[in-house]
C-alpha cells in the first residue's frame, strides 16, 4: 500500500470474511487534510479515471458491491472532477446495473461520492466510516477492524487514492516491474518497493509533487528535484511527511524516505510522504507551536488525554516561544507528550501521537 505504514494492500484485502450475501463496502480515503499534504489532489486533477479503474478492480477482486469516495470538504473543484469521472464511468458501463466493465462480469458495483464536512479526524479510517454513516467523525475502538465490521456493520476495505491508482499499472506491467523500483527493508521492516508521489513544500526553489523511487535520500529530493534550498541557505530540518510524523534534524539531511524511516531516524513514519523543508533561519519552536495549534483545533475531544493534553501542549509551547517558560514547564511538556496517544495506550487513535512528535 501507499499509506504511511507501507502495510501490504493485498494482505489487507485477505482479512475480509467470505461473502455471505450481504453488502460489502469499499471506502476510498481522499480526506487529504494534513497540513503540507497535497499529492492526492494531483491524481484527481490529472487522472481521476486511473483511481476509478483501481476501485473497480479492487471491488471485483474482493467482491465489494458498493464504493464510497470520501473526499476532503475543501476540495470543491476536485469533488466536481471526481463526480464527472464517476458519471462517465457509469455511462461507459464500468459501474452500474449492466455489470462490471460493461457486462464483462455479472458482478455489479455502485460508486458514490461523499464530501467531508472538513474535520481532519475523518481521515482516520474509522472516523471516516462514522462520517459516511452520517455520525460525528469519532474514531472507533479496534478491534473489530473495518475488514470484519466496518461501514454499517458490514465488511469494509479502506484504501487511499494513491494505493488504488497503483493497481492498474501493477496489473499491466507486472510485479517484477514494480519491485524494480524502490528498495528492500534494511531492518526487517516492510519492503519499500515502487514509486511514490512526494509533495515537497517549504524553503526550496521548486516546491511541488514529484514521483520518486521509495528510499530516495531527502538531500537528493531537495537538490535534484526541487532545485536546492531557497536562497542558497543551509538545511535546518524537515517535517518527515505530514505534520504528524515528527521532525528530522540538520544531521539527518541524508535520511532515506522509505517505510523504515520511523525506526531509523526516530520519527513516527513516512506518513503522507510530503516533507516540509526548513532553512537555517527557521524558528523551530514556532514550527512546533504551529503544529500544536493545528492538533489542538482538530482533536475530536473523544479521549480526555488528547482533548486536554493538546490544549496544554499548545499553551506551554506559546510560553516557550514568548520566553516566559521555566524548567518546570519544560518538564511538564515532556510529561504530557509522553502520556497521551496510542503508544502509551491512552487514546483510541493516533492524533495525539502526531501532536507529540513535534515536541
Amino acid at each position: 500500500g501507499r499509506g504511511g505504514a507501507g502495510f501490504p494492500c493485498g494482505l489487507k484485502w485477505t482479512f475480509l470474511p467470505e461473502p455471505d450475501g450481504g453488502r460489502r463496502y469499499m471506502a476510498i480515503n481522499c480526506d487529504e487534510a494534513e497540513p503540507g499534504t497535497f499529492k492526492d489532489r494531483l491524481l484527481i486533477d490529472f487522472d481521476p479515471h486511473i483511481v476509478l479503474e483501481g476501485i473497480a478492480i479492487a471491488c471485483y477482486a474482493c467482491q465489494l458491491d458498493t464504493a464510497y469516495f470520501f473526499i476532503r470538504g475543501e476540495y470543491r473543484h476536485q469533488a466536481k472532477i471526481v463526480q464527472r469521472a464517476i458519471d462517465e464511468a457509469y455511462e461507459h458501463g464500468i459501474f452500474g446495473p449492466k455489470g462490471l466493465m460493461n457486462g464483462a462480469s455479472d458482478f455489479k458495483v455502485e460508486c458514490y461520492l461523499h464530501r467531508s464536512a472538513g474535520a481532519y479526524i475523518c481521515g482516520e479510517e474509522t472516523g471516516l466510516l462514522e462520517a459516511i454513516e452520517g455520525k460525528r467523525g469519532w474514531p472507533r475502538v479496534k478491534p473489530p477492524f473495518p475488514a470484519v465490521k466496518g461501514l454499517f456493520g458490514r465488511p469494509t476495505i479502506v484504501n487511499n487514492v494513491e494505493t488504488l491508482a497503483a493497481v492498474t499499472p501493477i496489473i499491466e506491467k507486472g510485479v517484477d516491474w514494480f519491485k524494480s523500483m524502490g528498495c528492500e527493508s534494511s531492518i526487517k521492516g516492510p519492503p519499500s518497493y515502487g514509486p511514490k508521489l512526494m509533495g515537497v513544500s517549504g524553503h526550496v526553489n521548486r516546491p511541488g509533487v514529484y514521483e520518486c523511487d521509495l528510499g530516495i535520500p531527502l538531500r537528493k529530493l531537495v537538490e535534484d528535484y526541487c532545485g536546492g534550498m531557497r536562497g542558497g541557505k543551509k538545511f535546518k530540518g524537515a517535517i518527515a511527511g505530514g505534520v504528524s510524523m515528527g521532525i528530522l534534524g540538520p544531521d539527518q539531511f541524508d535520511a532515506e524516505l522509505d517505510f523504515d524511516i520511523g525506526r531509523k531516524y526516530n520519527v513516527m513514519g513516512l506518513g503522507t510522504a510530503c516533507p516540509t523543508i526548513f532553512d537555517e533561519d527557521t524558528d523551530m519552536v514556532a514550527v512546533a507551536r504551529n503544529i500544536a495549534r493545528f492538533f489542538k483545533n482538530e482533536s475530536c475531544g473523544q479521549c480526555t488525554p488528547c482533548r486536554e493534553g493538546a490544549q496544554w501542549i499548545y499553551k506551554l509551547l506559546c510560553r516557550i516561544e514568548r520566553g516566559d517558560a521555566t524548567t518546570k514547564d519544560l518538564d511538564l511538556l515532556q510529561e504530557i507528550a509522553g502520556s497521551m496517544g496510542i503508544m502509551p495506550g491512552t487514546t483510541i487513535c493516533g492524533l495525539a501521537d502526531g501532536n507529540n512528535w513535534a515536541v
